[in-house]
């Protein structure tokens, strides 16, 4: 039954639409894609730089006398052990327990926005030795501290070996050695001041 009217090509129309929404979405994801990879990158080197200071602040508490017994329980021939004391602070054991906890701390950090170049540094929201801390323009949120909690148990378990091997042996320059150079986790290391977190 013809109306009368001037028929439409349905599927032309459709084609259209699909064709519009298509571009849509293609220029939205050119747009928002190096962002959320810069953000991305911006949380997993806050994180790779957070788990170190903490476990740097962590090392530093332990009083450098106390020891820990090393070595093989194996019996020499000569019926004596090959066991050594080594310090406990930067021993294999303390630097495994510390691993286990210390994203834990990341619920004491926020994120901040550089207003320049917009990329993103976190940073300590409570000091550890009660000291005011400048908090303007620091976000804190629930999804700040999960993602960077989370960032941080990626890192942690993927490079413990790293890390154990790093601070077993106090090496310089951590953060640099471990975050830039040995993961490739900060591409802007060079431009973040070593104090900054």
């Amino acid at each position: 039954m013809d109306q009368g009217g001037p028929r439409r090509p349905t599927g032309a129309r459709m084609g259209s639409w699909a064709s519009c929404a298509l571009g849509l979405v293609v220029v939205l994801v050119a747009v928002l894609s190096p962002a959320r990879g810069r953000r991305s990158q911006d949380l997993h080197c806050g994180a790779c730089r957070a788990l170190v200071d903490e476990l740097e602040w962590e090392i530093a508490q332990v009083d450098p006398k106390k020891t820990i017994q090393m070595g093989s329980f194996r019996i020499n021939p000569d019926g004596s052990q090959s066991v050594v004391e080594v310090p406990y602070a930067r021993s294999e054991a303390h630097l495994t327990e510390l691993l286990e906890r210390v994203c834990e701390k990341m619920k004491e950090y926020g994120e901040k926005t550089d207003p320049v170049t917009q990329r993103k540094a976190y940073v300590r929201i409570l000091s550890h030795d009660g000291t005011k801390m400048d908090l303007s323009e620091v976000k804190i949120d629930g999804d700040v501290v999960s993602s960077l909690k989370f960032a941080c148990e990626s890192i942690a378990e993927e490079y413990e070996d790293e890390l154990i091997e790093f601070f077993s042996h106090e090496a310089e320059n951590v953060k640099d050695r471990l975050c830039s150079k040995r993961t490739d986790l900060c591409d802007h290391a060079l431009h973040v001041p070593h104090d900054e977190l």
